[in-house]
This record gives C-alpha cells, structure tokens and sequence, in this order.
C-alpha cells in the first residue's frame, strides 16, 4: 500500500512542480507521487544566479547536457541541448528571464483546435503562479547602454515585457528571491517538511509506464513500482515526455518494432513537431562598465562579494547575465514582434564551453516563431540512453531569411553611440554584412537558445498527441502536462508557460474551472 497513490507526476520540472503542489493541496487531499530522475535538492552553485554561468555549460548532476544530430543546415555541426535535472528541471539552470509570451500565441493555439487555451483562459493561471518575479539587483550599466542603443534605432523602451505591451527593449525581469535563484522546486514545493500526502521520489528514472489494456496504472522504476488509482502524468520535458511515451509502447509503430518495443498504441505524432529558438550571437571584447571576464579576476571578485550575496542577496553575483533584451520587429509592416534580443554582459561563447578571460558583451537574437520542425526519436530500447534530438533547423527557408534580418539588426545596434563608444574587438566577424556572409556566418555558429516545444503537440484532430485536456489519445488515465504539449512556440522564454500548463492541468484533471 505504501506504493499506492492517486496521481503520479513523473518528472519535476516547472511544470511538474507546479502540478504536483495543486494537486496536493487540493480540497480533495490526493495522495501524489512526484518522481524525479535527478537530485532532490540543487546546491549553492544553482542558488547562485550567476552560477548558471558554470551550469549551463557543463553536462553533470543538475544538466543532462544533451547534444543534437548533425544539422545539416548548419553545416553539419551536432548541437548542444541543456536540460535541467532534479526537483525544479531546467528552472535550476537558466537565466530565469520571466517571460509570458503574447497573447496572439495562446489565441492561435485554440484557433487551431486547442479550446480552453486561449490568453483569457491561461492570463488567470499566469497571474497565480508562485515563482517570485524581481527586478536585477545590480543591472549592468553596459546592458543599459544596449537598451539606449536600440531606442536610437528607433525601438521603444519596455519597462515590463509581461505588461500591455510585450513590444520594446529594456531590462528583465527575473525568478529570484532576495537576489538569489527562485527555482521552481522551491516557490512550490518549499525547502522544509514535505507535505503529508506528496511523496518525492528522487534520484531514480521511469523506465516505462504500466498499463492493464489500454490503462495506464503504474511506473516501472527499476527495483521498485509505483501504482496510480486516478491517473499518471507525465512532465518529463519536451525531450524526456515523448521518450517516456515511446518507451512504453506509445509512438509511431514502425519505429518502436525496429527497436523491439512492443506496440501499445500507435501513435505516429509522438516525437514529432519539435520546434526552437535558433540563436544567433555576436560577441564583443570589451573593457566596458560591469562586464565579466572568465578569468582569475572574476573568482577574486567572486570570493570577496560572496559573503554580502550570501548574508544580504546583494552584489554582481545576483545577475543573470542575460540581464537586457527585447521584442521587436523585424519590419515596419510586421504586426507583431518576430525576434527577441538577449543582452549579456560576458561573452558568451558556444555556450560557455570556450572560456575568455576577457570582460565583454554578447548580443543574441532569435527568430521568435520559427517554421522548421524537428523530431526526438529513441536511440535504443534503454531508458538510460539519451533520445535522438533532431531540430532540424533552418530547414524552412523563411527562418534563414528572417534570422539574416535579425543579424543586421543586431550589427546595426551595435554600431550606436552608446555601445560604440565603448570600442572592443567583435569575435567570429561575418565574411561581410551581405545576405551571403551573414547566412555563412549563421550556419557556422548558430545555436539553441535553451526554448524547445511541441513533442507532445496538443490538437483536437486525430493526428495529435494529447487533446485540449492533456489526455493521451487512445489510453485511460494518462496525460503529458509541460512544454512539450504547446502546439507552437510561444514568443519568448519557456519557464513562465510550462509553470501555467501545470497550474492548468491541476484543474483540469481535478475537473474545475479556475475561479476569477
């Protein structure tokens, strides 16, 4: 009986968390199991906002570190993928930008089948979310400089992404508390005494979900299983949720018979619509104000602010490096923003791995709603062995073309006042400013940032993984609940919305309407 629960959550991300906290403390008092692959608790370094610096970069205990397959559209480089691992999922290692989306993303998702999602219906949701929003402590007055920059292009300044208006340049907000990392773990699940009926099962993979016929009762976890009355949810992540599913005998039949999965369910769609924000980065060496060199300054200064982080959540160790940005358009007759702009204040150099001992700056820009599709397929029939992550990046010409736009852009920016002043060396020069050099320069160094969906696309049509109340097609007691269920992209970063899906499905799996 100890193994016996009403809900099972399987995986510990925003969306998990927030999902396995709104079930307990339901009226109804369910007896939930959350488990998680990866440690129940982060450690300083994750507490540390600048310590996502270390984190990103490196597969370890809080980063599966996933690479991609070779993409042919960026000549033939394999990707980098982080996911987060342990209680909080990749809200552990992020730049903890809070970003909602806007609202024509979530009005196009219940256009397109998708009833009950439109903004109206998830404002609500995002409105009650736990995660603890503030403003950077410390902002960089460099990354100030990048916003008066791009409003002497003509963009407007936006004190609030997440307000009227996503449109506009300025400074984000972030996921902390006291100048220290919020993860999702903690805003809702705490640090102290677990709740009575939520079991935290930590430390241990699913290897597949258990059915009786067509319903799903249970998780193997290797020497031990677990037992579900009411239902299994699945919030392993956009990479984690469709191989869970796979797995388990749940996907396109003739993939899983040439790994020797027996076939539960065919259900082609599972794996499919993969979609990401393909960044593109330049780099500027430069001494300017509060910029960050890798280097034996940068762990004095560490050393010496440390206490004051510690005792009062204070000084440069409280940036998220990705401290500016914005929303914009690439054309004057575009309707709504189609790139976003992160500022850092390091260089940031595939990803972190290449150290420069250098102070300098970053500017990245993204292709907000990308056409390109790619897939997560299994490797092998081994749970412990990482999925086959293909993006499949620029494969639709439009994102090339509306990237090359972004580029110029961003050279354009930094070619005002307030950032040329400043003078510094740009890393990784494009052959030239035409529509050929930038394209050659994008396809050798453009990479993820950090925003994969749509795995487990969410639809009313039949080709669908889930439907508009996260059930699994085809099988009882079973829904996915995190970003992997979004049928597109939303405009931005991905914390803030998978913490919403998770809220959204407590309701609808407790069968309630979120009261206003």
């Amino acid at each position: 009986m100890a193994d016996l629960f009403d809900f099972i959550v399987i995986g510990a991300g925003p969306a998990g968390c927030a999902l396995a906290a709104c079930l307990a403390d339901s009226p109804e008092q369910p007896r939930v199991a959350l488990v998680e692959t990866g440690p129940r608790r982060a450690g300083l370094l994750s507490d540390l906002p600048l310590g996502l610096a270390a984190l990103v970069r490196m597969r370890g205990r809080l980063n599966y570190g996933y690479r991609t397959v070779p993409q042919a559209q960026l000549d033939g480089r394999a990707g980098y993928q982080p996911r987060g691992r342990g209680v909080g999922g990749s809200s552990l290692i992020n730049a903890m930008v809070c970003i909602r989306g806007q609202p024509e993303d979530y009005d196009g998702w219940a256009a397109a089948g998708c009833a009950g999602w439109g903004w109206s219906d998830v404002l609500p949701y995002f409105e009650r979310l736990k995660l603890p929003v503030s403003d950077l402590r410390l902002p960089s007055p460099t990354a100030a400089d990048f916003i008066e920059a791009a409003a002497d292009l003509g963009f407007v300044r936006n004190p609030d992404f997440n307000g009227p208006k996503q449109e506009g340049v300025g400074f984000y907000r972030v996921f902390q508390r006291d100048g220290r990392r919020c993860n999702a773990g903690e805003a809702y699940l705490g640090s102290g005494v677990e709740r009575a009926n939520l079991t935290m099962v930590t430390g241990v993979q699913a290897r597949k979900i258990l059915f009786e016929g067509k319903r799903a009762v249970g998780v193997d976890l290797g020497r031990r299983a677990l037992r579900a009355r009411r239902e299994i949810i699945v919030c392993g992540g956009v990479f984690g949720s469709p191989q869970l599913l796979m797995l388990s005998g749940i996907g396109d039949g003739a993939h899983l018979g040439a790994l020797g999965i027996p076939v539960l369910h065919h259900l082609p769609a599972v794996g499919r619509n993969l979609q990401d924000h393909l960044d593109y980065t330049v780099n500027v060496a430069t001494a300017a104000p509060g910029l960050i060199g890798i280097g034996p300054s940068l762990l004095v200064d560490a050393v010496r602010e440390f206490g004051a982080w510690r005792k009062e959540g204070r000084g440069f160790l409280t940036t998220n490096v990705s401290e500016a940005g914005g929303f914009v358009r690439s054309a004057p007759e575009v309707e709504r923003p189609d790139l976003q702009f992160h500022f850092c204040i390091a260089i940031v150099d595939r990803h972190g791995k290449r150290l420069h001992r250098r102070p300098g700056y970053a500017l990245h820009v993204c292709v907000l709603r990308p056409k390109s599709r790619g897939s997560v397929t299994l490797r092998d029939a081994d749970p412990a062995s990482p999925p086959l992550i293909d993006p499949n990046y620029l494969s639709h010409p439009d994102d090339l073309a509306l990237t090359i736009r972004g580029a110029r852009l961003v050279y354009r920016i930094l070619d005002q006042q307030p950032l040329r002043r400043h003078g510094g060396q740009s890393l990784y020069p494009p052959r030239d400013l035409s529509d050929e050099g930038l394209a050659e320069i994008i396809r050798q160094r453009a990479d993820t940032i950090y925003h994969p969906v749509g795995t487990c696309r969410m639809g009313s049509d039949a080709g669908s993984v889930v439907d508009p109340t996260l059930k699994v097609r085809g099988i009882s007691g079973l829904r996915v609940a995190d970003a992997s269920i979004m049928p597109a992209l939303i405009s931005g970063n991905t914390e803030a919305p998978s913490a919403m899906i998770g809220e959204k499905a407590a309701d609808l799996i407790l069968d309630r309407m979120f009261a206003l």
